[in-house]
């Protein structure tokens, strides 16, 4: 009996000791993000290649698709399209430049500015995780999760 109440105490003090040691999905890292001086070159970038009008384009799209699918009424319509705001998006664009440094970030913003035949291909468009984190963020908004109440 003695034994058995030994195991079980070590047992559970085994069990707490791994269970406060152990890392959580409420730990977690900050996103990266880019410098203030690179966030300049990149809002400049974004200007260049038009992709805020791109993000707007594209989340009105998708709204004006899930509209006619399940028949929203005007009132609906009109909500969710005046939640879409690009400032909402930013930080995705940030963190997708964040692996550039601001050498590679002015070059690439000279260019778009200079060279036609960069003006013609959009990094923006070819960035997989970035269209990933687009259309995320067009479903978001269709879902209403912009909305404010």
């Amino acid at each position: 009996m003695k034994n058995s109440k030994k195991y079980s105490f070590l047992a559970v003090l085994f069990c707490l000791l791994i269970s406060s040691k152990s890392v959580s999905q409420t730990n977690y890292t900050d996103v990266a993000m880019p410098s203030q001086q690179n966030k300049i070159i990149i809002d400049k970038i974004v200007e260049a290649v038009h992709y805020k009008t791109y993000v707007i384009d594209f989340c009105l799209s998708k709204i004006n698709e899930a509209s006619a699918k399940e028949g929203w009424n005007e009132q609906k319509s009109m909500e969710i399209i005046q939640s879409v705001n690009y400032k909402n998006f930013k930080d995705a664009i940030y963190n997708s430049f964040v692996v550039f440094d601001e050498v590679e970030l002015e070059t690439l913003l000279n260019a778009y500015e200079k060279d036609p035949a960069y003006q013609t291909i959009n990094v923006m468009t070819n960035n997989k995780v970035l269209i990933n984190n687009l259309k995320i963020f067009a479903s978001d908004i269709v879902k209403g999760k912009y909305v404010s109440k």
